[in-house]
C-alpha cells in the first residue's frame, strides 16, 4: 500500500461542501489540503447545459446510482436516489435553485444543538458571504461571492396563470423567495451564470486549484478512515482509498473532514466500525465507537405530482414534440442562453400551509410547464403542467445502512416515506390544496384537466394512498449523521460538526442537518461548509 502523504487537512468528497472547505481552508498558504474526489472531472458537457440534468441523473459519469429499498409508504416502489458523482457532486446534477429555507428552521437547529451560532441572524451573513445575487448587496444579499444567483431566463403563460391563480387561493406573490416571509409564490433564482450551470467545481474550486498548498485527486475510492490511540482518545489520523488501482494511505495532522453527503458520509464511517455496534458485528466490522445514530434520521422532501391537460396555451410538451421545435429550441440557447435549454428541473416555487391553524408555511410548490410519467420518460403528446407539492417538515424518519463490509457496495437507503399518520394527513391536504388552486378563475380559460392522479381519489384517506402512488424524491436527503447535544444519544456529531468520541474527525455536509430546511437543500449546505471552515480557522489559524 502506498502512502499518498501527510497533510493537514483531508477533505473526503469535493461536492457540494467539499469544494468550499477546500476553498476557505487553503486561503491560509502554510495549511496543505488534500481533496479526494470519488468521480471524475466535471468536463461532461451536459453538466453545464441546465437542461442537461436529464442526461447528468441515471449516467454512471455523473452519478453514484443509488436505489431505495421498495418503500411501503410508496406502494412498494422502489425510487432512483441521484447523487453526484463528480467534482462538484450533486451541485453537478441537481436543479439549480437557489433557496435557503426559512428562519424559524435555523432557529429549531440552535434550540436542538445548545449552539446559538446556528440561530438565523448568525447564519445569514454566511450565505451573503459566497453569494453573488443579481440584484447586488442588501441586508437580505451579498454581492462579489462565489456563489452567483440570478433570475431564470424564461417565463410561461401557464406558469403565470398557476401564480394568478395561488393569489386568488390565498398564496400571494412574493418577489423575493428567499426573504423569509413565508407563505407566497414566484418564479425561482437559480445558480446559473448567463444561462450556464454554475456548479461548486466551477465557482469555489477551478479558482483555487493551482494553488501548491490543495492537491485534488479524482477517481479516488476511499474504503475507510484510519485511527490509532493517542492521548485525545481515538483518534482519526487519515483514510485509506484506490485510485487508479492502486491502494493508498493519506495522513491528516490536523483533521480529517468528510464531506461525502447524506449516504456517503455514514456509508463510511460504518465501513471504518463508526455506527450501531450490533449493526456492524452483524457485517464483520470491529466497533470503534458505538454511535447508534449514524445513518439514522434520514429525511426527505417527497413531491407529489399532480398532472392536468390544458387548452389553448404552449406547453414544453407542444413545443418539443417534432424536431422543428426542438430545433428552434436549441437556436434560442445556442444564440441566447434562454429558452427551454435554460430551463431548471421547476421554474416556479409557491409556499403554503396545509392548515390554516398553521403559523408558517409547510408545503412547497414546484411547478413544471411540462408533463411525462416519472423521470426519464418522453414528454406526453397533449398539452399539460405539472404541480408537484412536498411537505417541507416530514415526520418520517428512515435510514441509511452498509449492505456489507464491501466498501464498493452500494448501501441500503430506506426513506420510510408517508410512514407517519401526520404525514400521510398532510399529503391529503396538499393534494386537495392543488385542486383549489387550479380551480381557481385565474386557470379557468386553459380548461385545466386532472390527469395523475384522478379525480377518483376524493377523501382523505383515497388522497394518501393517491400520494403514495404518485410521490417520488425532489433529491433532498438529509441528517443521517445529526448533530445535537452532549445529552443526546443519537446525536452523532457536536455543534461544531465533531464527530463524537473520536478526535479530529467532522462530518461537514447536509448529513448534520437535525431537521430538514423547509425547502431546497444546496444553499443550507454551502452555508454548513462555510460554518465549518470558519470554526477550523477559528481553531487552528
Amino acid at each position: 500500500m502506498e502512502s499518498a502523504g501527510e497533510y493537514d487537512y483531508i477533505i473526503v468528497g469535493a461536492g457540494t461542501s467539499g469544494c468550499v472547505l477546500a476553498n476557505r481552508l487553503t486561503r491560509n498558504r502554510d495549511v496543505n489540503v488534500l481533496l479526494l474526489e470519488a468521480g471524475g472531472r466535471d468536463d461532461y458537457l451536459w453538466i453545464h447545459i441546465p437542461v442537461g440534468y436529464l442526461h447528468c441523473i441515471g449516467n454512471p459519469r455523473t452519478d453514484w446510482l443509488f436505489r431505495t429499498e421498495a418503500d411501503p409508504g410508496l406502494n412498494g416502489r422502489a425510487l432512483i436516489y441521484p447523487r453526484g458523482k463528480v467534482l462538484g457532486g450533486s451541485s453537478s446534477i441537481n436543479g439549480m435553485i437557489y433557496m435557503r429555507g426559512q428562519p424559524a428552521d435555523y432557529e429549531r437547529w440552535a434550540d436542538l444543538s445548545g449552539d446559538d451560532s446556528w440561530r438565523w441572524d448568525q447564519v445569514l451573513p454566511l450565505f451573503k458571504r459566497s453569494e453573488d445575487h443579481y440584484a447586488g448587496a442588501s441586508e437580505l444579499h451579498g454581492a462579489g461571492g462565489e456563489w452567483r444567483v440570478e433570475k431564470q431566463r424564461l417565463s410561461w403563460k401557464i406558469l403565470d396563470a398557476f401564480r394568478e391563480a395561488a393569489a386568488e387561493t390565498g398564496i400571494p406573490k412574493l418577489a423575493d423567495l428567499n426573504a423569509g416571509l413565508g407563505e407566497g409564490s414566484g418564479y425561482f433564482d437559480v445558480n446559473q451564470r448567463r444561462g450556464i450551470r454554475l456548479n461548486t467545481a466551477k465557482a469555489f474550486l477551478k479558482p483555487v486549484a493551482n494553488r501548491p498548498n490543495l492537491t485534488i485527486m479524482t477517481g479516488c475510492h476511499v474504503e475507510r478512515l484510519l485511527f490509532e490511540d493517542t492521548d485525545q482518545g481515538k483518534t482519526c489520523t487519515g483514510v485509506q482509498f484506490t485510485g487508479g488501482g492502486v491502494a493508498y494511505t493519506a495522513r491528516a495532522e490536523r483533521e480529517t473532514l468528510l464531506a461525502a453527503g447524506a449516504v456517503g458520509s455514514p456509508q463510511i464511517l460504518q465501513l471504518s466500525g463508526i455506527g450501531a455496534a450490533a449493526e456492524l458485528q452483524r457485517h464483520g466490522i470491529v466497533p470503534v465507537r458505538d454511535l447508534p445514530g449514524v445513518g439514522d434520521n434520514l429525511q426527505d422532501h417527497l413531491q407529489l405530482r399532480m398532472i392536468f391537460k390544458v387548452a389553448g396555451v404552449t406547453t414544453l410538451n407542444t413545443r418539443a414534440t417534432n424536431w422543428f421545435g426542438k430545433t428552434l429550441i436549441g437556436l434560442e440557447y445556442a444564440l441566447f442562453r434562454s429558452g427551454p435549454m435554460s430551463m431548471a428541473p421547476s421554474q416556479l416555487g409557491a409556499f403554503a400551509r396545509s392548515s390554516k391553524d398553521l403559523a408558517a408555511p409547510n408545503l412547497q410548490y414546484h411547478v413544471q410547464p411540462l408533463s411525462l410519467d416519472k423521470f426519464g420518460d418522453p414528454l406526453h403528446r397533449f398539452p399539460a403542467f405539472t404541480a408537484s407539492v412536498c411537505n417541507l417538515q416530514p415526520s418520517s424518519r428512515g435510514h441509511v445502512r452498509i449492505a456489507s463490509s464491501d466498501s464498493y457496495a452500494p448501501p441500503r437507503i430506506t426513506p420510510n416515506y408517508l410512514s407517519t399518520e401526520a404525514d400521510r394527513k398532510t399529503a391529503a391536504a396538499a393534494l386537495a390544496l392543488t385542486r383549489r388552486i387550479v380551480a381557481a378563475p385565474a386557470l379557468a380559460k386553459y380548461r385545466p384537466e386532472e390527469f395523475m392522479p384522478g379525480l377518483q381519489y376524493q377523501s382523505e384517506e383515497e388522497l394518501a394512498q393517491a400520494a403514495g402512488l404518485v410521490g417520488t424524491t425532489i433529491f433532498h436527503p438529509v441528517g443521517t449523521c445529526r448533530m445535537g447535544r452532549d445529552d443526546d444519544p443519537m446525536a452523532v456529531v457536536d455543534s461544531r460538526l465533531r464527530v463524537r468520541g473520536v478526535a479530529r474527525l467532522r462530518v461537514v455536509d447536509a448529513s448534520i442537518m437535525p431537521f430538514i430546511t423547509s425547502g431546497n437543500t444546496n444553499a443550507p449546505t454551502i452555508m454548513i461548509a462555510e460554518k465549518a471552515a470558519r470554526d477550523l480557522v477559528a481553531e487552528y489559524g
